[in-house]
């Protein structure tokens, strides 16, 4: 005890503090966990239908693309490919866009490019999140039950420290648990949205390019 006036007023209100946050961090670890799970389940759910898309075969749709001679043509090219339902909705719309000027359509194939990126963003934020307070609070649960314990223990109650115990070991598990296992489903996920948006970005392109090439050559021709 704190052999200062007003000691045992600071220390009495910090162990209140201390112990009040008992219930929360064990209910916010038993949510972490739950999603964790839950992630698991969203993660294997998304690998079974996940197309896997070669560099050969990208490299393939830019040739394709290239050579095509209109809009139409580019939607069929996508329409044929084995590239995800978002990715080909996306790609469609840029080739969608033979009314607007050059840069109106790079404008607009940025944006979509760019909102994709945020929804990938965002599912990995929160696996992100996990990773760094899972532990924290597990440390928390470890370190708040210890006090009671170690009290106890002074007046030789082994039963409320055998408690104490089991709260402090029982956090620490599933805090570093759920911690560990969603910097793992972020490593997975991270790694598939880095190959999607690159091909994404490189299929964009090679359609900004067809299109505002085309577009240059009907204008020079016109002039003519």
């Amino acid at each position: 005890m704190i052999s200062v006036p007003g000691g045992e007023v600071l220390t009495g209100t910090l162990d209140l503090i201390s112990q009040s946050l008992t219930i929360p961090v064990l209910i916010i670890l038993l949510i972490i966990f739950i999603i964790s799970v839950v992630t698991i389940g969203a993660v294997i759910a998304e690998y079974s239908s996940r197309k896997e898309i070669t560099v050969e075969k990208i490299k393939e749709l830019i040739y394709d693309i290239n050579n095509a001679n209109t809009p139409h043509e580019i939607k069929q090219i996508i329409e044929n490919s084995n590239l995800p339902k978002s990715e080909k909705k996306i790609l469609d719309d840029i080739a969608s866009s033979e009314s607007l000027t050059n840069n109106s359509r790079e404008i607009l194939a940025r944006k979509l490019v760019e909102n994709e990126e945020e929804k990938t963003d965002k599912k990995l934020r929160r696996t992100d999140i996990i990773t760094r307070i899972g532990p924290t609070l597990g440390l928390m649960g470890t370190l708040i039950p210890l006090g009671p314990g170690l009290a106890a223990l002074g007046s030789g109650d082994i039963n409320t420290l055998a408690s104490s115990l089991t709260v402090a070991f029982n956090t620490t598990i599933v805090g570093i648990g759920s911690g560990a296992l969603s910097y793992f489903i972020g490593k997975i996920r991270g790694s598939w949205y880095e190959k999607y948006l690159s091909d994404l970005d490189a299929l964009s392109d090679a359609i900004l390019d067809n299109m505002n090439n085309k577009q240059k050559n009907n204008t020079i021709e016109s002039s003519d």
